[in-house]
């Protein structure tokens, strides 16, 4: 049998927790209160999708390594989907506006609608719509 996992929590670090939070409340994200103190936040993405967003000096206590400088390398893609792509470029738009940077030139391959920012970190995300009926069931 397959393992399955019913959430995911994917932990990003981050120098300003009341900046980066600002941020990604201009998006248009919501975060958790229960999981919330001056060290880290818990950012709602979707019904089982969270990211913890931990000040450097407290991720850095969950590892032995170095951690990344995200302005410089990629340590990971964030690639989240959206209903339309009307939405893919609301939620690229309101990132722009509040403070994160295009990361790659659109992509519309006709059935794929893929658009990418920065946030203030550095970590790279990318919204992303599919045509429904192109995708084999």
């Amino acid at each position: 049998m397959a393992l399955r996992t019913s959430n995911i929590f994917v932990n990003l670090p981050i120098k300003d927790l009341k900046r980066t939070t600002e941020f990604f409340s201009s998006v248009g994200f919501e975060f958790n209160p229960q999981f919330t103190d001056e060290k880290a936040t818990c950012m709602v993405i979707g019904d089982n999708i969270f990211a913890m967003l931990l000040v450097e000096e407290y991720f850095a206590t969950f590892t032995k390594k170095d951690l990344a400088n995200a302005h410089k390398t990629t340590e990971v893609i964030l690639a989240l989907s959206a209903e339309s792509r009307e939405q893919v470029d609301a939620i690229v738009d309101k990132a722009l506006a509040a403070g994160g940077k295009a990361s790659n030139e659109p992509q519309d391959h006709g059935f794929m609608y893929v658009r990418s920012f920065e946030d203030i970190d550095g970590h790279q995300w990318e919204v992303m719509w599919m045509d429904p009926s192109a995708i084999q069931g």
